[in-house]
């Protein structure tokens, strides 16, 4: 009589499943344990290579602890997998995703941040700008993969709604939107340029690139030069400016409409 091996208690979760896909075997593996030729013919009928790991691994199908599974947002069909660990608004996310797949789409189908806009697509309207390890990028031409184990900022990690960042006050206080479309682009931009001139960083206009002045003061010519990258179809340039302005400057600004009296 062949010798059977030390019986092995079953899950409920494994239970089920062998008795879902193998119920002819089901009475004899329960009774005495899971064999070499039910873990073979289990793999063949699900037609998966998860299960050959867990169990290689020593790890009981369902034994993984649930909260370290939904640290993946999981894909329901991906091809070209590769996973993705970074921090997203000062929350640590993780990814499978397509190798190929844009920042901004991972953004926004994956993690349901959708304060970035998609525009044109091709990097030219700064729409989809966001901050990766404080630089601004254009998130349609940023692989996902590129960013993995960095930091990146949406716009709803700018301030929050019972306190709002500096520059979204000023741009409220200063009209610097009308369509809104892409503010989320501007807003980010703006903040990415101020920390920009406070490093002393030049742009293509700076007068004196050699000059160590810290930080760099910001002209009109110079924030339009910086902010050139973000287009605003509505034509609210002059109030975004104003914004941008009052503040770096840290000196109010008349509102639009007090122009006029």
């Amino acid at each position: 009589m062949k010798r059977r091996n030390k019986r092995i208690d079953l899950t409920k979760g494994e239970k089920e499943l062998f008795k879902e896909f193998m119920p002819e075997d089901f009475i004899e593996l329960s009774t005495y344990s899971v064999e070499r030729r039910h873990f073979l013919k289990l793999v063949g009928l699900m037609g998966g290579g998860i299960f050959t790991m867990q169990f290689l691994s020593q790890h009981s199908i369902f034994a993984q602890d649930v909260n370290e599974l939904t640290l993946y947002e999981m894909p329901t069909d991906v091809e070209n997998v590769v996973k993705v660990t970074f921090k997203v608004n000062g929350a640590q996310k993780m990814l499978v995703i397509d190798s190929r797949m844009t920042l901004l789409d991972a953004l926004r189908e994956r993690l349901k941040l959708t304060g970035s806009k998609k525009g044109c697509d091709h990097g030219q309207c700064g729409a989809c700008t966001v901050i990766v390890d404080g630089r601004r990028v254009l998130s349609c031409l940023t692989l996902a993969a590129a960013c993995d184990r960095i930091s990146v900022k949406t716009i709803e990690g700018i301030g929050r709604s019972e306190e709002l960042h500096p520059i979204q006050a000023a741009f409220i206080k200063h009209d610097g939107f009308q369509c809104g479309y892409c503010t989320p682009g501007q807003i980010c931009s703006a903040v990415a340029l101020m920390q920009e001139a406070k490093n002393g960083e030049a742009s293509y206009i700076t007068n004196n690139i050699r000059s160590k002045a810290l930080p760099i003061q910001l002209s009109d010519d110079e924030i339009r030069e910086r902010m050139s990258g973000n287009i605003c179809r509505c034509g609210a340039y002059p109030n975004i400016i104003a914004a941008i302005r009052e503040v770096h400057t840290g000196k109010d600004g008349a509102q639009p409409w007090q122009y006029s009296s």
